[in-house]
């Protein structure tokens, strides 16, 4: 059985071309989960929307609780890191990250980043060898493979690898390099552009990235199990 964790960041409460002002990235989600359990009903999904219930932002105390081994902590620092285990802990349990996520100002939802944040964690998704300078880290989340799925939607065209505005999307990127510290390097993206413009531009865009969703349920649901993809699934919903 697979267990998958979907996560959706938007501001936005509900679906594009549903609710006004939905959000098109929790389109993406809902269609890669609801097209995944359609296909395999005995796979499991833990749902956290970060977007209406943000996690919290890391403090003073935070990092001094998380940067102390577990045996010497005070009370108060495991009750301050109670949030932060939980969220590591489902993270861990998964096989499959989703992650529906808009591009903000060049960037990820502050949510999203505090949700990094809170399971980048000294002793539970990294660890430190220091005879192994320069690099001395090491991703805890190696220990089997997980497959982490990107579903972004962004407001303008050509911030997708090779366009125009690619030097200013700092979305992905980010969230690559830190799954990737940890150990997750199965990374998959698609994304809607397009937004800002409207018109046949976005819808366009829409069908193409709603059919990828679908191609790349079948082909993760069809290898999962077997050999994990050679090659990261990494495509664009291109606006024409």
């Amino acid at each position: 059985m697979t267990h998958l964790l979907h996560l959706d960041a938007s501001a936005r409460p509900g679906f594009a071309g549903k609710d006004e002002h939905g959000s098109h990235s929790r389109n993406l989600t809902h269609r890669f989960v609801s097209q995944w359990l359609a296909r395999r009903v005995q796979d499991s999904v833990t749902y956290r929307d970060i977007g209406q219930n943000p996690p919290s932002y890391i403090s003073h105390d935070w990092i001094a609780s998380s940067f102390t081994p577990e045996e010497r902590r005070e009370p108060w620092m495991t009750e301050t890191l109670a949030e932060s285990d939980q969220l590591v802990d489902e993270l861990i349990a998964a096989d499959v990250l989703v992650i529906g996520t808009p591009l903000y100002n060049f960037g990820m939802p502050a949510a999203l980043k505090a949700w990094i944040d809170l399971i980048v964690r000294p002793g539970r998704t990294v660890d430190v060898d220091e005879t192994k300078l320069p690099e001395p880290y090491v991703p805890l989340l190696a220990d089997r493979p997980r497959h982490a799925v990107i579903l972004s939607a962004r407001g303008g065209i050509g911030f997708g690898p090779g366009g125009e505005m690619a030097h200013m999307n700092h979305l992905e990127p980010n969230l690559v390099t830190a799954l990737n510290f940890i150990g997750i390097t199965r990374i998959h993206q698609i994304a809607i552009e397009g937004q800002e413009t409207g018109g046949d531009v976005l819808a366009a865009s829409v069908e193409q990235a709603l059919h990828q969703v679908d191609v790349l349920v079948a082909e993760l649901q069809g290898t999962l199990d077997a050999t994990p993809l050679s090659q990261p699934y990494e495509r664009q919903a291109e606006a024409c």
